[in-house]
């Protein structure tokens, strides 16, 4: 199969990448590809073929031993289960799953709408009536929820989120590894104090929690973790509430279908947001373990693999009328916008939450909410799916 370089295809691929994606669906549902940085890589973009890449066990995440991405730096957060296979990924997944369980998840409703309330009270005090839905309200509420979460300070929280952003969004290698070196040093300071006086936070739950077999989290088992959560749940949960309010500004009768039912539809919206938009456009690398066959193609072993969920939600194969914005789309779910299999996000439930109490709220207080008509800037890079600011008037 020829290499295809992106670069040739893509001028506008951070805008609109769908396009690109159906048509590489039409040749095939997987395919070797240059990336930006020149590497080549196998890039997933069929629905079937993604949720066998994320499942295979010969595709392995853990980039440390693969021999590639050596000017990444390690530090302590390498450690984190995002990176980790069995058995190792299936220990620290057990050691803190329970922390994210659906109903546990709930009991935080009141405090993230509570947080919710706080931010849109700032928005409707503006005398201009205007605000940048990403700076005034989408970026603030996950920061603060995962900050409270973690017992992070709120005077930290403004360094946290340059650091998240350079490092999801790298603007080049020794300034990512700047903002690698600083959060990890922070994150260990941090924990060391949870270990020596645990508060009441998810922190140092995981400081004093046990497996039933008395297993417990390292130190640097911990900083991963918090790394993880920190990584994980900023950005996406920033973009899904921004991305969802721009597929609905840009779909009108979607938008008053769903003002108009509230309690019926909120969820729905949430859900069919995460398939048209997501905030992840691809999973992170993957690599073959073994020379292995998905889709019709021979990846050779230690090639890294990368999976499109933006371009896996939009075939037409798994979603009729894949590029239809629908509210009320049947059957809802189905995506892999949170990921599939062992790494399956998890996360999820925290970040289903916060979306459905955020678009809610803020079609609540604003019934006139617009978007303002501006060309977007776009998140560089082909991980987080999002635009840079997000203007809105009422």
């Amino acid at each position: 199969m020829p290499v295809l370089d992106l670069s040739t295809i893509a001028e506008d691929f951070n805008e609109n990448p769908y396009p690109h994606y159906a048509r590489l669906r039409e040749i095939a549902p997987i395919h070797r590809v240059k990336a930006v940085d020149g590497q080549e890589v196998w890039l997933v973009v069929g629905h079937d073929e993604a949720r066998q890449a994320l499942t295979h066990p010969d595709v392995s995440k853990n980039w440390l031993t693969s021999g590639l991405y050596t000017d990444r730096e390690k530090t302590d957060a390498s450690a984190n289960m995002m990176r980790a296979d069995p058995p190792h990924h299936t220990r620290l997944r057990r050691l803190v799953s329970r922390s994210f369980a659906p109903g546990r998840i709930e009991t935080l409703r009141p405090r993230i709408q509570q947080i919710v309330d706080g931010l849109l009270d700032g928005m409707a005090a503006l005398p201009e009536r205007r605000a940048d839905l990403i700076d005034a309200f989408a970026r603030p509420l996950p920061m603060t929820v995962i900050c409270e979460l973690l017992g992070i300070p709120e005077d930290a929280r403004g360094p946290f989120h340059a650091w998240v952003t350079e490092i999801v969004s790298p603007t080049g290698v020794e300034a990512e590894n700047t903002a690698l070196r600083a959060m990890t040093a922070y994150l260990a300071e941090l924990t060391d104090a949870k270990l020596a006086a645990p508060g009441d936070d998810l922190l140092s739950d995981w400081t004093t929690s046990r497996g039933e077999d008395g297993d417990r989290l390292s130190r640097q088992e911990l900083v991963a973790m918090a790394f993880l959560m920190m990584i994980g749940g900023h950005e996406t949960t920033v973009h899904l509430i921004s991305n969802a309010m721009r597929a609905l500004f840009a779909h009108p009768d979607q938008l008053a279908a769903l003002r108009a039912d509230l309690d019926g539809l909120t969820d729905g919206a949430v859900e069919e947001a995460l398939r048209y938009d997501g905030p992840v456009e691809t999973a992170t690398f993957r690599f073959a373990r073994v020379d292995l066959e998905i889709g019709g193609a021979l990846i050779e072993a230690g090639s890294p693999v990368l999976v499109s969920l933006a371009g896996a939600d939009r075939d037409p194969a798994r979603f009729a009328h894949p590029d239809t914005f629908d509210i009320r789309r049947p059957g809802r779910g189905g995506h892999i916008a949170f990921g599939h299999g062992i790494h399956h996000c998890v996360g999820a439930p925290l970040g289903r939450l916060e979306g459905r109490i955020a678009i809610r709220s803020i079609l609540e207080r604003f019934p006139d909410l617009e978007e303002e008509p501006i060309e977007h800037a776009w998140v560089p890079g082909i991980l987080v799916r999002g635009v840079l600011s997000h203007p809105v008037r009422w």
